[in-house]
């Protein structure tokens, strides 16, 4: 595209831009979220977002459970902590160490929680990040969590994209923007320093240094007992890094495995994953597998390796958590999990399952490795509320803690797994939630990137705005993400991006012929890379749908890597400077191919004026282009909320609503 006529879109806040969202929000505004019927729907899933008796989700440190707590009465939410004796009982006794709602008033800042990093042992204090209107790039702000005040003279970050972690308590490791020269072309991190409390930032001596065209480097320690070790992680991009250990005399050294393996330091253990087949010695490992090796052997150019997971074509490392003395695996078979647990011993490695009740999905939430062996996991299911347990390895079974309520009557709900064929003749599973035979209002989603799978999960908002009112939902793992390890995800990769399309068409094809939908009653949503997905449907298969939702999509892949972080999803996607690579970006490209002359199913798109991860230009074009051409498109872009898209429940709930709305209305037309 020649000289386009939509680069101003780019303009994030200026007044032509923001003219015109501001224009197209009120066209949404009068057609969807007026009336009556608007104000219950979005009644009714504000009460699934601000329930009172919903899990208050928490993470561990030090035996306390740490918490942030949104509802009406508090929408930035309470930072707060419990003991697992409190938690266990109804009502917990919490201890309030911030109120986000306060703290923004007192400020006159649109502060949204990001995350905490607290100094370990004894969780005295925390680095806090706090974004403003949801964005990724934060301002962090040291806090004491006895005093709970902000420390004065404590360590303090203006807003970027920043990654701290603490050393000791008066050190601590920081990847920020100090300048020119200091971010990677992607918009994060290139070098870490060394900041020693009382001393200016700009004095702090720089540890390590990545390449421009990184991702991102960082460093942090391992607190560990008897493993104390500094690290320094280089991301050469989003699917290779490479780990280093970091000496006291400033010194690095590479621990030489595959830039391609995921890593993790368990004590005197390196747990290796590599995405592609590794020879060590005489054993050639297949990609996927989970290995062992003492550090120290690894260091000395001497792995010496055991293995927990050996993939054998239908089961794969979902997930891994460590406790003091074990590595919990979660493993996955056709989408569906359970739960072992690996210890070593002087005899070699020994392997447990962690017994759960009858689940569709099990995994390990949290953990707290630096105190004991306990875990907390999660079961769920699409019409199983969410529970959470708590269990020691080696105690017998876990304790349930805490249970969602049924936001949703699923009596006489199913949930069935069914397989369609794609284009190459790869068979792709698809869940199917219903309550009756024959074609309904379905949606139908998927994700299809980054090694990211989709497993079955209780959602209270999809349950109350969708399923109870009679709708069918259907979730497909497609190709590109992790169902099937990393040869799915690989399958997709940039020139073979098409089979996720292909997989994702083939789903919506099965659907018809199972007489479960029919092109005017199959809707389709996705976001970020789903929003690709989606993006990419509407305009190569228009006639397969009803109605199409995008939301925080990138849908201009001839720019996409020119704005903010676009160029760390290279790996995945190519790069459009490449003529080879984009001879087939722009074959997909969905703002490139929106044609003149097409009647194309009603579409949806929502983004975020915060959102710095994904350009809101993608969505602002997409819609421009479509308008051009005389389809029927909504548009809604929130001022606020970041790649999320909203910034609290209210928001959560308009948006879903939103988006209910639409379907309901296009699919029952």
């Amino acid at each position: 595209m020649t000289g386009d006529p939509h680069n101003w879109l780019e303009e994030i806040d200026s007044d032509r831009a923001l003219t015109w969202v501001r224009d197209r929000n009120a066209e949404t505004l009068t057609s969807f979220a007026a009336g009556q019927d608007s104000a219950r729907r979005r009644a009714d899933l504000l009460d699934v977002l601000d329930a009172d008796d919903r899990i208050p989700w928490p993470r561990l440190y030090e035996g306390h459970l740490y918490n942030l707590w949104r509802d009406g009465a508090h929408p930035r939410g309470l930072w707060r902590r419990t003991t697992l004796e409190s938690y266990r009982t109804a009502e917990p006794a919490w201890d309030v160490l911030l109120d986000l709602d306060r703290l923004a008033a007192d400020e006159d800042e649109n502060w949204v929680w990001q995350s905490a990093r607290v100094l370990r042992p004894g969780c005295r204090r925390a680095l806090l990040s706090l974004s403003r209107g949801g964005a990724d790039a934060a301002v962090v702000r040291e806090y004491d969590l006895v005093e709970r005040a902000f420390v004065t003279d404590g360590f303090v970050l203006p807003e970027a994209k920043s990654i701290v972690s603490w050393r000791d308590p008066d050190t601590v490791y920081v990847a920020t923007d100090t300048g020119p020269g200091s971010m990677t072309t992607s918009g994060y991190p290139r070098t870490v320093r060394l900041w020693r409390r009382g001393t200016p930032l700009a004095g702090a001596p720089e540890v390590f240094a990545g390449d421009p065209g990184d991702v991102l480097v960082c460093a942090w320690r391992d607190h560990t007992p008897g493993h104390e070790r500094d690290f320094v992680l280089r991301r050469t991009d989003i699917h290779n890094g490479r780990l280093y250990v970091l000496s006291d005399d400033g010194t690095t050294r590479h621990v030489d495995v595959p830039d391609d393996a995921w890593l993790e330091v368990h004590g005197a253990w390196l747990l290796i994953r590599p995405r592609t087949p590794w020879t060590v010695g005489d054993a050639t490992w297949p990609a996927g597998s989970l290995l062992a090796a003492p550090f120290a052997g690894v260091l000395a150019g001497r792995p010496e390796v055991t293995a927990l997971v050996v993939p054998d074509g239908r089961t794969f490392l979902h997930g891994m958590a460590r406790t003091r003395d074990n590595v919990l695996l979660t493993l996955m078979t056709d989408v569906r999990t359970r739960l072992e647990a690996h210890t070593a011993t002087e005899a070699g490695w020994r392997a447990e399952p962690v017994a759960t009740e009858g689940v569709n999905h099990v995994e390990v939430f949290a953990t707290d490795p630096d105190v004991d062996n306990g875990y907390l996991l999660v079961t769920t299911g699409f019409t199983q509320p969410t529970t959470l347990w708590h269990g020691v390895v080696g105690a017998g079974p876990a304790e349930r803690l805490k249970q969602e309520p049924a936001f949703f009557d699923a009596s006489g709900m199913t949930v069935a797994q069914h397989f369609a064929t794609s284009a190459d003749g790869t068979r792709v599973p698809y869940f199917v939630v219903d309550s009756g035979p024959g074609p309904a209002p379905t949606l139908l989603t998927a994700y299809g990137g980054f090694e990211i799978s989709l497993t079955p999960h209780y959602s209270g908002v999809t349950g109350r705005g969708w399923l109870a009112d009679g709708g069918r939902y259907v979730v497909a793992n497609i190709r590109g993400g992790g169902e099937y390890g990393p040869a799915w995800h690989q399958a997709a990769l940039k020139a073979n991006r098409p089979r996720a399309f292909e997989d994702f068409a083939a789903v919506a094809r099965d659907l018809v012929a199972r007489d479960l939908a029919t092109p005017a009653t199959l809707g389709i949503e996705g976001g970020s890379n789903g929003g690709l997905l989606t993006s990419v449907m509407l305009t190569r298969h228009p006639d397969l749908f009803g109605a199409v939702v995008i939301q925080v999509p990138l849908t201009d892949m001839r720019r996409y890597h020119l704005l903010l972080a676009g160029a760390s999803w290279m790996a995945e996607y190519g790069d459009p400077d490449d003529p080879a690579d984009w001879a087939y970006l722009r074959e997909y490209s969905p703002y490139h191919q929106v044609r003149s002359g097409v009647d194309y199913p009603p579409v949806l798109v929502t983004t975020s004026t915060r959102d710095d991860r994904v350009h809101p230009a993608h969505a602002r074009k997409l819609v421009a282009r479509l308008r051009e051409v005389g389809a029927d498109v909504t548009y809604y872009e929130n001022i606020e909320g970041g790649h999320g898209g909203a910034a609290d429940n209210s928001q959560h709930a308009f948006l879903n609503a939103l988006v209910f709305a639409f379907l309901w209305r296009r699919l029952t037309a």
